[in-house]
């Protein structure tokens, strides 16, 4: 594994959460990462993703140095031919190049602004750092997607499975935000690659992206979407259609625990933060069928077994 920019970098998917899933058990002592150097950009907010990939680069015996770029960095330019004349002190071109000589890999979160979808399909900021840096590059989270939350997703749902080919439903809940379809982008992506009954559920006009969804079912009916459920992964998006918006939404899509009646005792997950009762209520959260806290844990691995792939890679 050269990037992990997207989730098409994973060749064998099933290995990936095998090898996760063995680092998890047995915490061996490798020190792939003894005197290399993590590299993490930070132009968003974070609190899972930042602590677990800093945290399992340490387990390789990696060093690692966090920026928040847009607080204690310079702004940065991103076009190529700029004429440098206004807010923009740097140029992509340098820091990319700089950042390589101080870092083994550099890692990057970024999100959409959630007004121009062709600037943000275009993935402006991952693709630059991917062009102008000499060194791998792993992706936090970008415009149009998660590939380390969604691979930690496929490790939790393959850890929590009992059934021969569970169903699994991605539902849209509310949100007085508009946030980014990047999670719900590459949970469904993992999906499709795994051996899934899988099932979209979300009003009308939140549909996401049909590159995104290709054949995968999507039911406008969550009650309907939910019967026979054995994993209820909650996230909110706003409207790909109406690019970046918050519709109305006249039915109630708060997931509590009288939604999960119909499901086979379904385990119900969510990338975190998560707004209480807003888009998952207290009873689900605090019941047993949450397992949203595991979810989390997972993040550590997941990132682990990336940079390890990365770092064998480079030797």
């Amino acid at each position: 594994m050269k990037n992990y920019i997207k989730l098409s970098d994973i060749e064998d998917l099933e290995s990936m959460i095998r090898e996760a899933r063995s680092l998890k058990a047995h915490n061996p002592d490798s020190k792939v990462g003894t005197g290399k150097t993590l590299g993490m950009l930070f132009f968003n907010n974070s609190l899972r993703t930042r602590l677990s990939t800093e945290k399992a680069a340490k387990l390789l015996g990696m060093e690692v140095m966090v920026m928040n770029a847009d607080k204690d960095g310079w702004a940065l330019e991103f076009e190529d031919g700029a004429v440098m004349n206004s807010d923009k002190a740097e140029h992509i071109k340098e820091a990319a190049a700089v950042l390589s000589q101080y870092c083994d890999i550099i890692a990057v979160r970024a999100f959409p602004g959630l007004k121009d979808k062709e600037k943000d399909e275009s993935e402006h900021v991952l693709n630059s750092f991917k062009k102008y840096a000499s060194v791998p590059i792993v992706n936090l989270e970008s415009a149009t997607g998660h590939p380390l939350q969604a691979l930690t997703d496929a490790i939790t749902i393959q850890e929590f499975n009992k059934a021969e080919r569970p169903k699994v439903v991605l539902s849209w809940a509310p949100h007085p935000k508009a946030l980014p379809q990047s999670v719900p982008n590459s949970f469904a992506e993992i999906m499709q690659r795994l051996d899934v009954e899988f099932v979209i559920t979300n009003p009308e006009g939140y549909d996401l992206a049909p590159h995104v969804r290709n054949n995968v079912k999507v039911e406008h009916d969550q009650e309907k979407a939910f019967q026979d459920a054995d994993f209820v992964y909650v996230k909110n998006w706003s409207s790909y259609e109406n690019y970046g918006e918050v519709l109305k939404v006249e039915k109630n899509w708060t997931v509590d625990q009288s939604k999960l009646k119909t499901t086979n005792n379904a385990k119900v997950m969510h990338c975190l933060p998560v707004r209480r009762n807003v888009v998952i209520a207290d009873d689900v959260l605090d019941s047993e069928n949450s397992i949203v806290i595991h979810q989390a844990n997972n993040r550590t691995f997941a990132a682990q077994t990336v940079l390890k792939r990365i770092l064998e890679c480079s030797k």
